[in-house]
């Protein structure tokens, strides 16, 4: 295990590249053993999750060279198993995004409850009833596996009973080589489940209304191969101005996919962040007055988070963390995960003004100075969020459990140090 030292107080200056979208390369590393040639996949972010991700589809026999530092090619032609290794599929919720792939390909697969971030219960019945509606017999055994095998997938009409980006994805993994045509509505419409569609229409899927809540996908006979370059990671844009914010810093995020960052822009205006856009780049500017624009005649506002293109759940913890360096209240209102918000008394131990109003709901009052502190990284996003907290506090702050911090952003250390910041990765 290993951990954070991180020096606060520093201001940060320079330019930055966000990583490849996490949640888009995971279902593209697992649709790519659709094909029936050989893929090739750019842009992919080198992180814990798509390393456990690579051993699951090596495990099976897939063929994955890496070609460079974030490129690989990637040949499905030799699967010879089925049942993905058990104890790496438990490490990451990504592990059931085999699920569509391997039906679809060999008919059946055999896969434990889904690992991940513990923001919430998280259940995976949506991901079922799909798969179940294109004919997939499922049996959970006595050991907590699902059993999940057909003889033949068929298209279907799916109304999925929540927008799950994971569940929408594997619908539509397993709906592209279907016997005719399935419809999902309520589909899930994130940045990520856009690019897992793009990339599959590379290989030959025809699939119609992608970036809505209902897809029409006419099943074909086979996938080719292809070549795909994954975006650029909205979420860490989101990260990185919420960094800047923070330390008081002007930083330019290169390669932002502006067009992904609209609602993340207006939530971070309701704290009074400006950003400017200068082509694909984004600016924050240095020193603002972080200041909550009240909402009229007075009241206090509100930061929620909502499906695509709603504020992402993802960028919550974040947002949390500048708002205690905000003249004003604010309410955070996670919506989506029940557990979510159940790090914040590490904050408030670092100095933070916040009351937890129950499992979905804090409000924050600011500004306050930060100190450092002792504290344990629960999840990606909150382990990020304190990692921003720290290096905007007064002294030394220790970050443990850095593993969870590692599964979503590459190099966070090496990246940020390049700015002018002072973590040490020392063991624990």
């Amino acid at each position: 295990m290993q951990k954070f030292i991180v020096e606060g107080g520093v201001t940060l200056s320079g330019s930055i590249t966000p990583s490849g979208n996490k949640n888009e390369a995971l279902p593209v590393l697992a649709a790519a053993l659709m094909a029936n040639e050989p893929v090739i996949i750019h842009n992919v972010p080198e992180i814990l999750d798509i390393s456990i991700m690579k051993d699951l589809l090596s495990g099976i026999g897939v063929v994955i060279k890496q070609s460079d530092k974030h490129s690989y090619h990637i040949d499905p032609g030799h699967i010879h198993n089925n049942n993905p290794d058990q104890k790496n599929a438990i490490r990451i919720r990504g592990s059931f995004l085999l699920a569509g792939p391997l039906l679809a390909r060999k008919k059946s697969v055999f896969l434990p409850a889904p690992g991940g971030d513990r923001i919430g219960l998280r259940p995976v019945q949506t991901h079922l009833s799909a798969l179940e509606k294109l004919g997939t017999r499922i049996n959970l055994n006595d050991k907590g596996f699902y059993e999940m095998e057909t003889d033949g997938l068929k298209g279907a009409e799916i109304y999925l009973d929540e927008a799950s980006v994971m569940a929408t994805e594997n619908s539509i993994m397993a709906a592209v080589t279907a016997q005719g045509r399935t419809n999902i509505y309520n589909a899930a419409c994130e940045p990520h489940v856009q690019g897992l569609c793009n990339f599959l229409v590379q290989l030959g899927a025809k699939i119609d209304g992608i970036g809505s809540n209902l897809l029409i996908i006419d099943g074909v006979s086979e996938l080719s191969g292809g070549e795909y370059t994954i975006q650029p990671d909205h979420t860490e844009v989101g990260s990185f101005i919420g960094l800047a914010a923070v330390t008081g810093s002007e930083l330019r995020v290169k390669n932002a996919g502006i067009n992904y960052l609209r609602m993340t822009r207006l939530m971070f205006e309701k704290l009074g962040v400006e950003v400017k856009v200068e082509g694909d780049d984004i600016i924050i500017p240095k020193k603002q007055k972080l200041k909550v624009q009240r909402d009229i005649p007075g009241g206090i506002p509100k930061i929620d988070d909502a499906p695509w293109p709603g504020f992402p759940a993802d960028l919550t913890s974040i947002m949390t963390v500048v708002a205690t360096q905000c003249d004003g209240a604010v309410l955070i209102f996670e919506k989506m995960f029940e557990s979510r918000l159940f790090w914040v008394d590490k904050l408030i131990e670092m100095g933070a003004q916040i009351i937890l109003c129950d499992p979905h709901r804090a409000v924050v009052s600011g500004p306050t100075a930060l100190k450092g502190a002792r504290v344990s990284s629960p999840d990606i996003r909150a382990g990020m969020a304190l990692l921003i907290a720290a290096l905007g506090a007064n002294g030394i702050t220790e970050i443990h459990n850095i593993d969870q911090i590692d599964r979503g952003y590459e190099s966070i250390d090496v990246r940020l140090n390049a700015l002018g910041a002072k973590i040490q990765r020392v063991n624990d």
